[in-house]
């Protein structure tokens, strides 16, 4: 048995970081994290300085009983999970589990740390090893428990005045808020007209553009002319003024210098491979990993190819500066390199400056050289993270950014000019390899790579003709992946390891949706956005949730206890919590409005967001005893719609007309979509189908499809719940409770009821909602599965008449549950 543990998170690590430690290591691995806080109130007690309650991750116990087993075993313990504080919490969970198992009596534990997984880095960090950094764990429990504290009290509140299932998270919520305001400020633009003039050119040497500059003797600004009668006007006079030619009044030359972007950090990797790749930032950070744990090349082995993928450093080591330096003067000359090393700033206020950015771990390996043993998506991103580190330590690019102006006289109402500029590259420097990208165009950008014909002074140009254009000023644009952990990232909000799942959590609890690769909002997302302004302002604010960062990143560093901080944070928020709860109305919580009266009835028309979605609704719940519901279509909101569009949602039920056999044919929208009913028979409806539109002969099709369906489904029915049916997989065996597999040597069709039978009893329960047995769950109102009363008859025959009356009791308790139960309707959502 080895006499050394070494425990990293994930067993590809393990694999990679095994070859490199020889016979006396055993490397295993945690698989993540290895205990959370208890999933219910109370995990974290606010009465007894936040003490915190954890568990040993389900998943992951034979995981932890194997690093255990192991321990007992070693003499010295190395824990070498990610440096970050998320890698030194998961550290301290596992001695602290072995604490408890009594077994680090007697062993040596170390805290070891690497930013890359190469030999030379395993071997002198385990050479070199520290003491765990309580501070580090201290501001990562921080974290967790204000996390829970916050979704444990504030979510609760959610599910009363806004929907149920919500929730509210300390960091996500401000990231909701930047979306929500940007969608009002979208909706609440109001574009303006404006005209711009530009002159198109004739030259021997290639034809060009100029752009007018200066109008009525003072320079063109964007809304001098915001009509097309005065853009004519303006137009007729400076082609009467030119009289077919411009004369070149001056030439301008100007040298400028480009330098490189920094290597990457998380969040500039996870911008780029958004602009670039296409990636989402789960994605980028999903592939990282696997660059980082490393990849089989061939006889090489297991090889981490880049290093640790969460950091907001810029900085490089001495190492990697050195072969960078030498792979740019083998690939592109000495002249490419500059007299001294490219050193960058990191903005952010924590970076950890003995960590680095992210880097190949070996500049030596060009892409070229090892995509073959690479996926797509890791190639991509492997050659995107080798092409920035490389053009970081290379010369800037040299420009040279031409400039034409174009003097008019005798214009009516002042003189003119009109200008043209063209940017050529003299020196690539950098860009022969690495250009960043943008996620919107500069005003320069168009210039760049225009050649303009070599002019001078007195120089006098044919014109073939001036245009006048019309535009309109634009929104600004959602947010993207890129622009939002941008912006995320200026704000101080969230840090490496965590835009990732911000965006995540998003997207999960359906507050936002990715609509042509931008964020825009869902009515629920809207609503608690809304809601967490007008109530937690404090909670959102971009400002003091940076403030928030800043104080755990103070406790990280061991400048700031982080009791103290729970205690500042928890009374105010606890207070405001308890206060909403009882003061704030649902209707307003919701953003419901009132769009007008019904042209028939004249009841007033609002929007409101119900428990399954944004819905419309005629009358007054105080005053009409009946009320009409309709839910809104795919795309509306009930922050856009109009009342004429809402009218429209209650020309649903339609009726169609009558199917041969005579029943009738309707088509309406319910809880699950859209639906096609004919007699008792529900069908949905395809995505291409509009319910508003279609007519009988179609949705007579999709019912008789559904009923062929079902027909095609049962293989075998035996009359007592068991049945063989066709399922999405294959055939399989069901009696309403269970389901189990049918053997491949079988034939579906041959089965008999007694194998049916003996499979249900062999198959194991499904599981429930949380992952737990669903046996183990004590519910009164659990049916029996058909496969068991099978069973149950054949073993005895009789009952006992007091089992009797215990089962018509609990009958009738359940009828009269159901008969108290409201009743749901599949097209009526639940009034607000």
């Amino acid at each position: 048995m080895a006499k050394n543990l070494l425990i990293v998170e994930s067993p590809a690590k393990a694999k990679t970081i095994n070859k490199y430690l020889g016979k006396d290591f055993q490397v295993l691995a945690s698989y993540g994290h290895v205990r959370d806080l208890k999933p219910k109130e109370g995990a974290v007690d606010p009465e007894h300085d936040f003490a915190m309650k954890y568990e040993v991750i389900e998943r992951n116990e034979k995981h932890v009983d194997a690093i255990a087993k192991a321990a007992k075993a070693a003499d010295d313990i190395y824990l070498a999970t990610d440096l970050d504080r998320e890698g030194e919490a998961i550290s301290w969970h596992i001695s602290e589990i072995l604490k408890e198992r009594g077994l680090t009596d007697g062993k040596r534990m170390h805290r070891v740390v690497f930013s890359e997984i190469t030999p030379k880095a395993i071997q002198a960090a385990v050479a070199a090893p520290r003491q765990l950094s309580h501070d580090m764990v201290d501001a990562q429990q921080a974290r967790r428990a204000l996390d829970y504290l916050v979704g444990f009290n504030l979510s609760p509140v959610l599910w009363r005045k806004v929907q149920r299932g919500l929730s509210a998270g300390r960091v996500q919520s401000p990231a909701l808020r930047m979306i929500v305001e940007r969608e009002e400020e979208i909706e609440a633009f109001v574009p303006r007209e404006y005209w711009t003039i530009e002159a198109r050119l004739k030259h021997a040497d290639g034809d060009f553009s100029a752009r007018l500059t200066r109008l009525h003797g003072k320079k063109f600004e964007q809304f001098d002319l915001t009509n097309e009668n005065d853009a004519m006007t303006a137009r007729a006079a400076l082609k009467a003024a030119a009289r077919g030619q411009f004369t070149v009044s001056d030439v301008g030359s100007k040298e400028r210098k480009r330098r490189p972007a920094a290597p990457f950090t998380t969040s500039t990797l996870q911008q780029e491979a958004a602009r670039k790749l296409g990636f989402s930032t789960s994605r980028t950070m999903k592939v990282a990993q696997g660059l980082y744990e490393g990849v089989a090349l061939g006889s090489e082995g297991n090889v981490g190819l880049i290093t640790y993928m969460r950091t907001d450093s810029t900085m490089l080591g001495e190492d990697a500066v050195t072969e960078l330096r030498q792979v740019i003067a083998r690939d592109f000359g000495d002249k490419a390199l500059p007299d001294a090393v490219q050193v960058y700033k990191t903005k952010s206020k924590n970076a950890q400056e003995a960590h680095e950015a992210i880097r190949p771990t070996s500049a030596l390996r060009r892409p070229r050289e090892v995509s073959s043993f690479l996926n797509d998506e890791q190639r991509k991103l492997y050659e995107l993270i080798w092409k920035r580190t490389v053009a970081c330590q290379m010369i800037h690019a040299t420009l040279n950014t031409v400039s034409v102006e174009f003097a008019l006289e005798g214009v009516v109402g002042g003189d003119a000019s009109f200008r043209s500029t063209g940017t050529t590259v003299i020196d690539p420097g950098f860009l022969a390899v690495y250009e960043e990208g943008r996620d919107q165009k500069a005003a320069e950008d168009d210039d760049e790579g225009r050649r303009l014909p070599r002019l001078v002074a007195g120089e006098v140009v044919p014109l073939e003709d001036i245009d006048a254009d019309q535009h309109f000023t634009e929104p600004p644009p959602r947010y993207s992946e890129a622009s939002l952990v941008k912006t995320l990232e200026e704000h101080g909000i969230g840090r490496p390891s965590t835009y990732a799942s911000i965006i995540q959590v998003l997207l999960n609890r359906e507050y936002v949706l990715l609509d042509a690769r931008r964020f825009k909002p869902t009515d629920v997302g809207r609503a608690v956005g809304k809601f967490l302004v007008q109530h937690f302002t404090r909670y959102v604010d971009y400002d003091f949730t940076a403030k928030l960062e800043d104080e755990l990143d103070a406790v990280s560093r061991g400048e700031e206890a982080w009791v103290p901080l729970m205690e500042r944070f928890w009374q105010p928020f606890k207070q405001q919590v308890d206060e909403k709860t009882e003061s704030v109305d649902r209707s307003e919580a919701t953003g419901a409005r009132e769009l007008g009266a019904d042209p028939k009835s004249g009841k007033p028309v609002s929007v409101r967001l119900g428990r399954y979605g944004p819905y419309a609704q005629i009358g007054d719940k105080d005053t009409d005893e009946k009320l009409q519901f309709a839910s809104l279509r795919p795309g509306q909101s009930m922050h856009t719609i109009t009342l004429e569009q809402a009218i429209e949602l209650f020309k649903l039920p339609r009726k169609l007309g009558q199917a041969e056999n005579g029943d009738e044919v309707s088509v309406g929208v319910g809880r699950f979509g859209a639906f096609v009913k004919q007699g008792s028979t529900y069908a949905s409806l395809k995505p291409e189908d509009d319910p508003y539109t279609i007519e009988l002969p179609r949705a007579l099709q999709i019912v008789t499809e559904k009923l062929e369906m079902l027909a095609n489904r049962i293989i075998l029915d035996f009359g007592n719940g068991v049945q063989v049916l066709n399922g999405r997989y294959g055939a399989y065996i069901t009696d309403g409770e269970k389901n189990a597999r049918i053997p491949k040597e079988q034939e579906p069709k041959e089965l008999t009821e007694a194998q049916c039978l003996e499979l249900l009893a062999a198959a194991p329960v499904k599981k429930g909602r949380f992952g737990k047995k669903a046996a183990g769950k004590k519910t009164a109102a659990k049916k029996e599965p058909a496969a068991k009363k099978a069973a149950t008859k054949k073993v005895a025959a009789k009952k006992t008449a007091s089992k009797k009356t215990a089962a018509k009791k609990t009958a009738a308790k359940k009828t009269a549950a159901k008969k108290a139960a409201p009743r749901k309707s599949a097209s009526k959502p639940a009034a607000g």
